[in-house]
């Protein structure tokens, strides 16, 4: 599947092997199909790519938030645009390497459900929470099972290229991990200077564009005080970067939007559960509570 190359140096894309939208990733695979003996397509989803990833990641930076692109370019892009055209070609299920599992409970009637993989550190549900229940019911995570030794085990015992292949870490679109750099090449008139605040109102300094900035930054501020200051709120109508120390970080609740419940249809009421704001984040005990408006 290709999705992005542009602004990438071709140089770049044939070494970048841990890159799963690099010119390399596509020898890889095509490598891994010719030794399972596998007919080995390459669908351009470029276009699909920029509009629901590309925009979404520049569009989140310009509003004050910080997006996970792993988690659009899942829904909208691997299990939605492909997954549609697998079907197209009478493919029955897309089958991934990534680590979860989808199964069904009888508590749950009539629903797919989505869980955690048996590598509970390459766990990989956090990005794949908004697959849709038809997206679910053709697809399959074949390693979910498995610990992530186990397959690169089997990956090396099989003779495939790719058993020692680095896990992917970088943003797929941004080839140095720059995404500052990214950002002020693709909406310069964004990246406007403005005040730090600290959580009393006062200058303390100056940031060098909001977009640049995330909730719980602690390096790049550029500021010298006597206790380390972190961002606490990104203030976008005043351009204002505001900044606290690390008690002032923690928030007791937060309200979520896009939701997709997976094994309900709805939330009608409270609900306890657990939950994280970070795909490593430990996850912590929660009610949710359904509000009127959706959220």
């Amino acid at each position: 599947m290709n999705t992005w190359t542009d602004d990438i140096p071709e140089e770049i894309q044939m070494n970048q092997h841990s890159g799963c939208c690099s010119l390399a990733a596509v020898e890889d695979a095509r490598s891994v199909a010719h030794k399972l003996g596998i007919p080995y397509y390459v669908m351009n989803f470029q276009g699909q790519f920029a509009r629901t990833v590309i925009d979404y990641f520049i569009e989140e930076y310009t509003r004050g938030r910080t997006p996970n692109p792993c988690i659009a370019c899942n829904r909208y892009v691997k299990f939605s645009a492909f997954l549609e055209k697998a079907r197209q070609l009478e493919c029955d299920y897309v089958a991934t390497g990534h680590y979860a599992v989808i199964g069904r409970d009888d508590r749950f009637p009539g629903r797919w459900l989505l869980g955690k993989s048996a590598d509970a550190r390459k766990d990989q549900t956090y990005v794949l929470h908004n697959l849709t229940q038809e997206a679910l019911a053709h697809t399959l995570f074949p390693v979910g099972h498995m610990q992530k030794s186990e397959v690169r085990a089997l990956a090396k015992k099989y003779g495939f290229v790719t058993a020692d292949k680095p896990d992917s870490q970088e943003i797929c679109f941004v080839y140095d991990n720059d995404y500052g750099r990214f950002l002020k090449e693709r909406v310069p008139e964004a990246i406007v200077p403005g005040p730090i605040l600290n959580t009393r109102g006062e200058v303390i300094g100056q940031h060098q564009g909001l977009p640049l900035y995330t909730v719980g930054q602690r390096k790049g501020l550029g500021l010298t005080t006597r206790r380390p200051m972190y961002v606490v709120e990104l203030d976008v109508e005043r351009n204002a970067l505001i900044v606290g120390e690390a008690e002032e970080t923690y928030r007791p609740g937060l309200i979520a939007s896009d939701l997709n419940w997976i094994a309900i249809p709805e939330l009608t009421e409270p609900r306890r559960c657990r939950a994280k704001i970070r795909r490593m984040a430990p996850e912590a005990d929660c009610t949710i509570y359904p509000l009127d408006d959706g959220t």
